[in-house]
């Protein structure tokens, strides 16, 4: 039970501030600090439209639709409408209907119950100017919303390739900076685990900065733009308006202390879906084997329901905080309507101003409405973001040598040498004591020995997958900790018992494309394929060596997929060449065919050769059997024999 723990469980973290995360990440967005400055710009100039158009309606009631009266004083009562009797039509109608008019001149007055008293025609002539402003402020209306949809729209697309090119260097950072990453990395993280972060996980920063970022920031200057409009119309009102924000602000702040936690939790059960579903396609065949389907549901169902209640958790507080928000919108609009409304009637406060309020108030709600979405993807997203940075802080990496200590690899790989080598995968449990062994260029060694004896680790050893605990592997009498690794990797191949081979064409994966690889000719193609026993299987595929491989080369049988990865190690030409197992899976006959191409791999090379098949081993120059961690004996096969001890007893058994 503490295994499976261990293999899907993530890493318990603690609660870094989100500044703190922005900050690390910071750097992947300064290189389009110039594009993200100017859609903040374009921000600016759609937020500055979008309070416009409230402020362009108050201007057309209190100037045009309900003008106020500038010929009488307060005291007289009522409101009225006045024109100037210099216009001809003015007099007209004055002159029609005296009795509704107060002369004043040069203006007549008239209030609006007696406006309603006089023929439609004769209104509208009166009015004539105001519908004239009445139709300047739709015009003008509607350029504010053509300008504020090319602002937006050029935004929009501007941020969205900012935010993919953001992304396209962290995903491209991330897949870098783990495959630079130590095989203990790997044996500690499931795939699906990785996987998550390298595609969902990178996938919700995306979001953040396209959906969130751009709007908070957009938020911000329309909520400071509306308090100062509001405090700059009616500044007793504004504050009446403002007295239930306390509320909204805790409301706000109890919703993001419970959301976040409850986002980080679902990040983590959707890592660990991940990972049980890789391991569940990856063994199906076991599981269907062994009649392990329905427990291996049953541990699915657990995690699957953990995720569920996180996102149940979320949704609860969504539920309650959206009808909080609508409820303190509510009442800050009930104020405005009741003391704004007696403040039109004790002639304080004009309809239009108590229209821009009300816009107003309503779009100073509509961010904070918003806040539940956008803290929910923010909260998704940083959540995203612990996990990825903790990917891009792991340091379980070899080390390298820096530019100034690197030594070349030599230039002719003399000796191979490993003395007292101890190594261990957890703490206290080696698996390799003491080992020591010697090989010259162009020999061969051969390891041999029960299942768990090292073998494999020795090979990884060599390869320079891991560095030993203790003692040191040499080359030319050089410490290989002062090669660079990947050099001196480009100077070996590995034949694996199990070899793995990538999806696509046989020839590229033969002939992989890279950088400082040429391109093989036809005559090297056609000697490599003869020599490694690869030419009558490519010749009996319909697209022959460009027949596409898909996952694994599962198309292919064990000993055709270990044919192709000795051509692999002879198409790259190595110095030293490792046989891990490589027979240990093939039938008779496809092992005689291994054979004949790994004595051609195997000529004038330095071969190692690990295998459980001792008939291998006899051509060896020299044989070490391991035995839990050590070497017991070596020598030649005929030594070994006539020793009569543990090797001969291997022997005996094969036979």
């Amino acid at each position: 039970m503490n295994q499976k723990k261990d293999a899907f469980a993530e890493k318990e973290m603690g609660k870094p501030a989100d500044y703190s995360l922005i900050r690390k990440l910071a750097p992947f967005a300064s290189p389009y600090k110039g594009m993200m400055l100017f859609s903040l710009l374009l921000i600016l100039v759609t937020t500055v439209l979008e309070m416009a158009a409230p402020y362009i309606t108050k201007e057309a009631i209190d100037r045009y639709i309900v003008p106020v009266a500038t010929g009488r004083s307060e005291e007289e009562g009522g409101r009225h409408l006045s024109f100037s009797l210099e216009e001809g039509h003015v007099n007209d109608i004055v002159a029609k209907h005296p009795q509704v008019f107060a002369i004043d001149f040069p203006e007549a007055t008239i209030t609006y119950e007696d406006m309603q008293r006089l023929p439609s025609g004769d209104i509208h002539r009166l009015r004539q100017d105001d519908i004239r402003g009445v139709g300047r402020a739709a015009v003008l209306l509607l350029i504010i919303v053509f300008l504020n949809f090319i602002s937006t729209f050029v935004q929009v697309r501007l941020m969205e390739l900012t935010a993919q090119k953001i992304m396209h260097d962290l995903r491209l950072k991330l897949f870098s900076h783990m495959q630079g990453l130590s095989l203990h990395f790997y044996n500690k993280n499931p795939v699906g685990r990785l996987v998550t972060r390298v595609t969902n996980d990178i996938g919700n920063m995306h979001e953040m900065l396209t959906s969130v970022v751009i709007f908070v920031v957009k938020d911000m200057f329309l909520i400071l733009g509306i308090t100062i409009v509001l405090f700059v119309i009616d500044w007793k009102l504004a504050m009446g308006v403002y007295a239930v924000f306390p509320a909204v602000f805790y409301a706000a702040w109890r919703f993001a202390g419970t959301a976040r936690e409850a986002y980080r939790t679902l990040r983590i059960k959707i890592a660990e879906i991940n990972s049980r579903f890789s391991e569940t396609i990856g063994g199906i065949h076991i599981l269907q084997l062994f009649r392990q389907v329905n427990n291996n549901y049953q541990a699915f169902k657990k995690i699957n329901h953990e995720h569920y209640r996180a996102g149940m958790r979320q949704v609860t507080v969504f539920a309650l905080f959206m009808p909080v928000i609508e409820l303190m919108s509510s009442v800050a609009l009930a104020v405005v309507i009741f003391y704004g409304g007696s403040r039109i009637i004790g002639g304080r406060l004009s309809l239009g101003e108590l229209v821009i309020f009300i816009s107003y108030v309503r779009m100073f709600f509509r961010p904070i409405r918003d806040i539940a979405e956008k803290y929910n993807i923010t909260q998704n997203a940083l959540s995203s973001a612990e996990r990825i940075l903790l990917v891009l802080e792991e340091k379980d990496r070899l080390p390298e040598p820096d530019a100034a200590s690197s030594l070349p690899v030599p230039g002719r790989i003399e000796t191979l040498s490993a003395e007292n080598i101890w190594f261990s995968y957890s703490p206290d449990e080696p698996v390799l004591k003491g080992v020591s062994f010697d090989i010259r260029a162009g020999s061969t060694l051969a390891v041999v020995g029960p299942t768990g004896a090292g073998k494999t680790s020795l090979i990884n050893l060599l390869l320079r997958f891991y560095d030993p605990d203790s003692g040191t592997i040499r080359i030319n009498q050089t410490d290989v900790r002062l090669f660079n690794s990947s050099e001196l990797r480009g100077r070996m191949a590995i034949v694996a018992q199990d070899p793995f081979l990538f999806s696509g064409s046989i020839k590229t994966n033969i002939f992989p494309p890279g950088e400082g690889t040429s391109t093989p000719d036809e005559g090297q193609i056609d000697r490599i394929l003869t020599q490694s026993q690869c030419k009558k299987i490519i010749n009996r595929l319909p697209d022959g060596i460009n027949t596409d491989l898909n996952e694994r080369g599962g198309m292919l049988s064990s000993g055709q997929r270990q044919l192709i990865s000795i051509a692999r190690a002879l198409a790259i030409n190595p110095e030293i060449i490792i046989f891990d197992e490589a027979t240990s899976y093939v039938d008779s006959e496809t092992e005689a065919s291994i054979q004949t191409a790994l004595l051609h791999l195997m000529a004038e090379r330095t071969a190692i050769i690990i295998a459980h098949r001792l008939s291998t081993a006899k051509i060896a120059d020299c044989i070490l059997v391991m035995h839990n961690g050590k070497i017991i004996e070596s020598g030649t096969h005929d030594e070994l024999i006539r020793a009569g001890g543990f090797y001969y007893r291997l022997v005996e058994a094969q036979a």
